[in-house]
């Protein structure tokens, strides 16, 4: 950012984008200079030396939903080769706590923001669906710092999980019928009622106060 009236400016329409207040963008400029090296974008490499990310066992993944284009709000697919700190701060809105002077419609748009966030993660390929492979990838990665679990093992809780989901969604299957993978919709019927905002966090960021859900 800038300095003086044209910084105040472009702070004030960040504001208005993101709904982050002025301090809070503040505080995330600092550490955007940090993981860019006082550059005007970042790239993906600049995440390597990120301690918090080093043994996260889905730290390609954390990384990759920063540049997909669907989270940028750019497009339906593909990744970005770098982000600016607008793009930045795009990401971490999706982040930000909930407003307790929000109403309930609002709280209900801001949850379902964040969980389709966390399905862009899933959908690996953008189809708008996860199918099993995609998920017995998100298990795998999850279960490869376990030595007890091996990958046969890991498989087999992939599989049980969209069954699960199958049956959550889709209530009782026909014999010969194929539960083709998990839609937005569903993703939002196994999410009912699950506080995502414990489930999840950004503390990569060294941000107490901003947590990774709203």
């Amino acid at each position: 950012m800038g300095a003086s009236h044209s910084a105040s400016e472009e702070v004030r329409e960040l504001v208005g984008k993101t709904g982050f207040s002025s301090d809070q963008i503040e505080q995330l400029h600092r550490r955007f200079k940090q993981l860019s090296g006082d550059q005007p974008t970042i790239r993906k490499e600049n995440f390597n030396n990120v301690p918090d990310l080093e043994l996260n066992p889905i730290r390609s993944k954390i990384i990759r939903a920063f540049f997909d284009n669907r989270n940028l709000r750019k497009g339906p697919s593909g990744l970005a080769d770098e982000i600016n700190f607008e793009d930045f701060l795009t990401i971490m809105s999706y982040f930000r706590p909930i407003d307790i002077a929000m109403d309930e419609e609002q709280v209900q748009l801001c949850r379902k923001e964040k969980l389709r966030f966390l399905f862009h993660m899933y959908d690996s390929d953008s189809d708008g669906r996860i199918t099993l492979e995609e998920y017995r990838n998100v298990v795998e990665e999850l279960l490869s710092g376990n030595p007890h679990i091996e990958k046969e093992s890991a498989r087999s809780i992939a599989d049980g999980a969209m069954m699960e989901a199958a049956s959550v969604c889709v209530g009782q299957m026909e014999p010969d019928q194929v539960y083709e993978g998990i839609t937005f919709d569903d993703f939002l019927k196994i999410w009912q009622g699950i506080d995502i905002e414990t489930k999840m966090h950004v503390r990569f960021l060294n941000m107490e106060t901003i947590a990774l859900c709203h």
